[in-house]
């Protein structure tokens, strides 16, 4: 039976970093998985007077999408030491109303990249932290931070693609999160 991943992608931004960043990994998840982008740009501000029998119809999709999918990748920048709102808001609506969590059991993993030095590292935790409380495993080795994102990129026919040796860090990240995803599903 075929696993899906989903993708989170904590930026708007069409060509960003993050956005290039899941593209990469999603080229190297292995053949017998299939994968999802989870869109989180259209969902509306969680608010609990909503969130009743009939809730926004983003937040419905949203819901089934996150719940159809066997594990997350989480993809994001860092906007002021923090998570950007966009992504925060994303697990707030798929993580209410109480109870009815989408995420939990979800076997986890999370990158940062950034241009600046620390890639994302405030982010990263942050994102870890809130990934504790709606019951998401979690890979802690290695730990995904990519500072200086633009230095490991190359244009090589027009559109921005990894240099070989990021690449084959990423491959290193997605064949750990593999095997960890393996063993919490088993």
């Amino acid at each position: 039976m075929t696993q899906t991943l989903g993708i989170l992608v904590g930026s708007l931004r069409q060509n960003s970093y993050n956005r290039i960043v899941a593209d990469t990994f999603r080229s190297l998840i292995p053949s017998q998985y299939d994968v999802t982008e989870i869109a989180i740009a259209h969902l509306p501000f969680y608010n609990e007077d909503l969130d009743t029998t009939q809730p926004p119809v983003a937040w419905t999709d949203f819901r089934q999408t996150a719940q159809g999918v066997a594990g997350i990748l989480i993809f994001s920048p860092e906007y002021n030491r923090g998570v950007p709102a966009v992504l925060k808001n994303a697990f707030d609506v798929g993580s209410r109303p109480r109870g009815q969590n989408v995420f939990a059991g979800k076997p986890a993993l999370v990158v940062t990249a950034s241009p600046g030095a620390i890639g994302g590292y405030a982010a990263n935790n942050s994102i870890r932290q809130t990934l504790t409380f709606l019951d998401m495993p979690t890979l802690q080795q290695p730990e995904a931070y990519i500072g200086s994102v633009n230095a490991h990129l190359s244009e090589d026919g027009g559109k921005p693609h990894f240099k070989p040796d990021t690449v084959d860090f990423f491959s290193l990240i997605v064949e750990r999160y593999i095997a960890f995803f393996e063993k919490i599903t088993a």
